[in-house]
């Protein structure tokens, strides 16, 4: 199966980017990051936040911090895409005089049709390539115009396609069982502990789990685990300290998490997150 990956790193802490040309089929996932970009070939079909989408050459694809979604492709076996990925705060400080101060803003549509939109965001992965293909001399230079872009894309997107993130929290008793499951100071809960901190069933804690966060205790983990490797392998982590400090079984356990999560293996991921 068909699946090339390159992960780009940016002048920007808690920004990167990917470039995917994939047959592949991604099981529901989500990131701690905004994601938006643009299909260069071939077409999509996904589930989202608003259901079930189809993304088309020169659509603008876009995903909120926590969003459930998944992937197939559509038509022609494989498609490509360009995906760059802004931490929360990130997002937050560069349209701070679009959003007001401190705020937080959600995307509206997981497809979007915007010509001036797609071009900035063009303009945005040259410059980032060219970033990343830097000589010593041209670094400070190609890392302006890299900001430059980055705001123009980040203003665009949320002035046009972003809202005040409305906030339908899950009852107490699913909050517990998310809160139990992150906390990696204890160890792993099987579904009867679950039940018995909520006074659920297990069958209910799996039904309204599923319900409030798109994937059941077992999965979210795995994410959220694939997640935090990440975030240690970018502060400068080895792979087999990440992998331990995160409750993976082995380095070999992270890895085909963290590959089916992201689209790209943690050693692409360490290498890009070195030229930062």
């Amino acid at each position: 199966m068909q699946h090339v990956a390159r992960v780009l790193a940016s002048p920007l802490k808690g920004v990167y980017s990917t470039h995917i040309d994939s047959a592949q089929q991604f099981d529901r996932h989500w990131h701690d990051t905004y994601g938006f970009g643009f299909l260069e070939h071939g077409a999509q079909e996904w589930f989202s936040g608003r259901g079930i989408v189809r993304g088309y050459p020169g659509d603008v694809i876009s995903t909120n911090p926590g969003e459930v979604h998944d992937g197939r492709p559509l038509g022609p076996p494989t498609r490509r895409w360009r995906i760059v990925y802004v931490d929360v705060d990130v997002m937050t400080t560069l349209t701070a005089s679009e959003r007001g101060a401190g705020g937080h803003a959600e995307i509206t549509s997981p497809v979007i049709k915007d010509a001036v939109l797609f071009r900035i965001l063009q303009r945005l992965f040259s410059r980032l390539e060219r970033w990343n293909n830097r000589t010593p001399h041209a670094r400070p230079v190609d890392s302006l115009a890299f900001e430059e872009a980055l705001v123009a894309s980040c203003v665009r997107l949320m002035a046009r396609h972003g809202a005040a993130r409305w906030s339908d929290a899950p009852s107490r008793d699913v909050r517990q069982v998310r809160e139990r499951l992150a906390d990696d100071a204890a160890r792993v809960p099987s579904l009867a502990d679950l039940a018995r901190l909520t006074g659920l069933s297990r069958y209910q804690v799996l039904r309204r789990f599923e319900r409030a966060y798109g994937l059941p205790p077992h999965a979210w983990l795995l994410r959220r685990r694939a997640e935090r490797a990440r975030v240690l392998i970018r502060d400068g982590a080895t792979l087999a300290a990440a992998a331990a400090a995160t409750g993976f079984a082995d380095q070999s356990h992270m890895t085909r998490v963290f590959a089916r999560q992201f689209g790209f293996t943690p050693g692409a991921w360490r290498r890009a997150a070195r030229l930062q």
